[in-house]
């Protein structure tokens, strides 16, 4: 069990961390991080670009399990992009243009990715 003043700390080092940009703003930065064009992003989610565009200008929300989905597609966590709790999308994910380089990117990030939501389900703090 975490004590109270650990409980603060992890608190604390949660907020530090906060990304105060909006969902769409969210959205649409990891997107343009992979280089990934709204109408791709759109497609591989399955909703129409306008309503891609919509999210991203803060126009209208996406539904819980499209919220999840686009988490996974632009490799970062749900509470990252709903809230803008924990670790941004790098700036430049893949080292190079070549499609080995961004693949070995992409699983050093979901391995990041893996070890932090290990972290969190056993009640640990995250490393700040």
């Amino acid at each position: 069990m975490i004590s109270l003043p650990d409980r603060e700390e992890e608190l604390e080092n949660i907020t530090d961390r906060k990304d105060h940009d909006t969902l769409g703003g969210r959205i649409q930065r990891s997107r343009e991080t992979l280089g990934m064009a709204t109408a791709e992003l759109a497609g591989r989610l399955g909703v129409k670009p306008e309503t891609m565009r919509g999210w991203e200008r803060d126009r209208a929300e996406p539904r819980a399990n499209k919220l999840i989905t686009l988490a996974g597609i632009l490799g970062v966590s749900p509470a990252w992009l709903i809230g803008g709790y924990g670790a941004a999308p790098e700036e430049d994910p893949a080292p190079g243009p070549d499609h080995a380089d961004r693949l070995a990117a992409l699983r050093s990030r979901r391995d990041s990715i893996d070890r932090e939501i290990a972290r969190l389900e056993k009640g640990e703090a995250a490393p700040g």
